[in-house]
């Protein structure tokens, strides 16, 4: 069965056992928070910060494009997903990585959707990660208590003037927002804030697999942090003869009776 149309992304698998009432097994890393910049371009370039949280493992971000002789493939054009709908709480964001890029999800009960943006305050550069939901359902820094709609707007700046510019307005006052939407019961990102592709989605949509919408099928989903690439992963799953040892008593497969 043919999942994706595009090359596999990182860390992701999504693999049909059997069909129906077998259930699909969904692998993608665990979120690792470091702050480095934003990427809509291929870049090498890190940003420290003495608000940057520990991490036992660094990553950085891939290359931007790939050539395979006059062919190549932008990293940066595709959609990814970002974990499973299953996984994520309503109440709080949460820091995730992909692509080496790191970023935040939390649900927008004004908007009603998961909201994907850059895991950086604009003011101090604080990961909005480690921030909460205020009263009005908008994402609330934990350094400073900036907070923002899911356009990524401003909205309050406890410490300005009542009475003075409304410096929240202020485009430079923004958090990066990546397009994201809801499908498959998995969250998807397009890591990329330019402005060109805020509507993606109209004109391109994540893969789109019907058996996790069917309720004839059974579905299971769940994340787990691996520490390599995507590349050893597909080589991974290409190796059935290796499941009945390396997951024994884990995974029941056929007994072969002539054996």
């Amino acid at each position: 069965m043919r999942v994706l149309k595009a090359p596999s992304p990182p860390y992701l698998s999504i693999i049909p056992i059997q069909s129906p009432k077998t259930p699909f097994h969904l692998s993608l890393p665990n979120p690792i928070s470091n702050l480095p910049l934003i990427h809509t371009k291929p870049t090498k370039f890190k940003l420290s910060s003495t608000i940057t949280p520990s991490s036992t493992i660094s990553s950085d971000p891939i290359e931007g494009k790939t050539e395979k002789g006059s062919e190549k493939f932008d990293w940066y054009s595709h959609w990814y997903p970002v974990s499973p709908v299953c996984d994520l709480d309503k109440r709080v964001p949460h820091a995730k990585r992909v692509l080496g890029l790191d970023v935040v999800v939390w649900w927008d009960r004004n908007e009603g959707k998961w909201q994907v943006f850059d895991d950086r305050c604009p003011h101090r550069l604080a990961p909005l990660s480690e921030g909460r939901i205020d009263q009005k359902g908008r994402l609330q820094c934990v350094y400073h208590g900036w907070c923002f709609n899911g356009s990524g707007d401003c909205k309050f700046i406890p410490q300005a003037p009542i009475n003075g510019p409304e410096v929240h307005t202020f485009k430079k006052a923004c958090a990066a927002i990546y397009p994201s939407v809801e499908q498959n019961k998995i969250v998807w990102f397009w890591p990329s804030s330019e402005p060109q592709f805020k509507d993606i989605a109209i004109k391109e949509t994540p893969p789109y697999i019907p058996e996790l919408d069917d309720p004839s099928y059974t579905s299971s989903m769940g994340a787990r942090e691996i520490p390599y690439g995507y590349e050893v992963l597909t080589e991974n799953l290409m190796d059935p003869a290796h499941v009945p040892y390396a997951h024994y008593g884990i995974m029941q497969m056929p007994k072969d009776k002539s054996r």
